[in-house]
């Protein structure tokens, strides 16, 4: 991250304040007790599910994976936290960073996982609190008027929330460049997996989504979830999805490269891609409708269909018969930060929904764009025969090139995703700053 980090978390911290506050007075709260979280255990067992703590925590405490914790925030006061550090030996209890950030917090460690009784007035009491907490504090549980307030606060980061973002692009980058070298030298999928987790350094319960690694087909199932730990027979298409976290901030980047056994139609598709995803970048700014942006994404994709004779129709033709949404039925994007698909994309500034469009309903992001946001540009090009095998025997089929299709199915398909921040102008696209590829 940038050398004065340090800065920007404390101006984070003071802009978070002055931002609570605001939302105390215009929804009347005196307090806000959020609750960092605690694991889970599977059902019969005494093994717990890997623990994400919870975001809007994290927007204060930049501590990820820290449990059973309580931050107290009353306007005018300065913000407390109760850092659950026990005392044991079965496990490392949490130590707090000699970082400028604590002093903006009255820290206060305790073996207790009870919440703190804070004083009289409207309490909100916020996160997945365990059942009855907030009835015996008084408190109101997850209000969804104020969740919908602070979600806002989110949706617009501060520099100190970029730096963050741009310091997991740089991580995520150097496993996606391990992930494709092993690539190239013949392994497996799990092999891959664990070559991007230790170029990128962390564990597996750390990453913020699970990685897809797929090879050939399996680059066609968008949240492919397995590592095959056997070599396949061929090498033809690699998708990688995998990203890293900083602070709780999320980098989540897509590349999709040719092995030496693919058509040399896929190499020329990833190429093409890549040119069009760089133009979708380059459309952003405040103001643009991100459903429009989308929109043009399928005509951008009908277009680059026709020139590599995948279909024999027009852009118009190809978009309105659902002929590109067959080969990409996802959204082209979504915003950015503390959560992988961070909150606030479907509604507007003051609260008020935003679903998506009715032939889009897996698009995540509704807003127009405002400068300060993070958003992912993931268009994507598959040969999914759940999606296209309808369209054979129809009126939309007839333009399609059926031959080429069931060539290049053994690839799977084609994603390639960065990281874009909004600037006051135009964009800076977080991801390739850090490298090209």
């Amino acid at each position: 991250m940038s050398d004065n980090c340090p800065t920007a978390q404390l101006n984070h911290l003071d802009w978070l304040t002055s931002a609570y506050q605001r939302v105390a007075e215009a929804q009347g709260y005196e307090g806000f007790l959020l609750y960092s979280g605690e694991p889970r255990c599977h059902h019969a067992d005494d093994q717990a599910a890997t623990f994400r703590t919870y975001a809007h925590f994290l927007h204060w405490v930049p501590m990820p994976g820290l449990s059973h914790s309580w931050l107290y925030i009353r306007p005018g006061t300065k913000p407390t936290l109760y850092l659950h550090a026990p005392a044991d030996f079965w496990h490392l209890p949490p130590e707090l960073p000699d970082a400028p950030w604590t002093t903006r917090f009255d820290i206060r460690p305790t073996a207790e996982t009870a919440p703190p009784r804070p004083p009289r007035g409207r309490l909100a009491v916020l996160g997945d609190v365990p059942a009855g907490i907030a009835e015996r504090l008084g408190g109101e549980l997850n209000p969804p008027h104020l969740l919908r307030a602070l979600d806002e606060l989110r949706v617009k980061k501060t520099p100190y929330e970029v730096d963050c973002i741009r310091e997991a692009n740089r991580l995520a980058l150097a496993g996606h460049q391990a992930a494709r070298d092993a690539f190239n030298a013949g392994t497996t999928e799990l092999d891959i997996q664990l070559a991007f987790l230790g170029a990128s350094r962390q564990r597996e319960s750390d990453v913020p989504y699970q990685n897809i690694i797929g090879l050939n087909r399996h680059a066609g199932v968008l949240h492919y979830q397995h590592y095959n730990v056997h070599p396949p027979a061929s090498y033809s298409s690699l998708l990688v999805d995998a990203g890293r976290s900083v602070a709780g901030y999320a980098a989540d980047i897509t590349r999709t490269w040719a092995g030496n056994d693919a058509d040399p139609q896929f190499s020329a598709l990833i190429h093409s891609m890549n040119v069009m995803q760089q133009r979708l970048i380059e459309a952003i700014r405040p103001g643009v409708s991100f459903i429009a942006l989308h929109q043009h994404m399928h005509q951008a994709l009908g277009t680059l269909l026709i020139e590599h004779g995948l279909i024999h129709c027009s852009e118009e033709a190809a978009v309105e018969s659902g002929i590109t949404r067959a080969f990409c039925p996802h959204g082209l994007g979504h915003l950015l930060g503390l959560q992988v698909h961070d909150v606030g994309g479907r509604m507007t500034p003051d609260g008020q929904p935003l679903p998506a469009p009715q032939g889009d309903p897996a698009l995540r992001l509704t807003r127009e764009l405002e400068a300060d946001m993070v958003v992912t540009v993931e268009p994507g090009l598959y040969f999914i025969p759940m999606l296209l095998e309808p369209l054979r025997d129809s009126t939309a089929g007839a333009h399609i090139d059926w031959m080429k299709v069931d060539t290049l199915a053994s690839h799977g398909g084609i994603r390639i995703e960065d990281n874009v921040l909004v600037t006051k102008e135009d964009q800076e696209n977080l991801t390739r700053v850090q490298m090209t590829s």
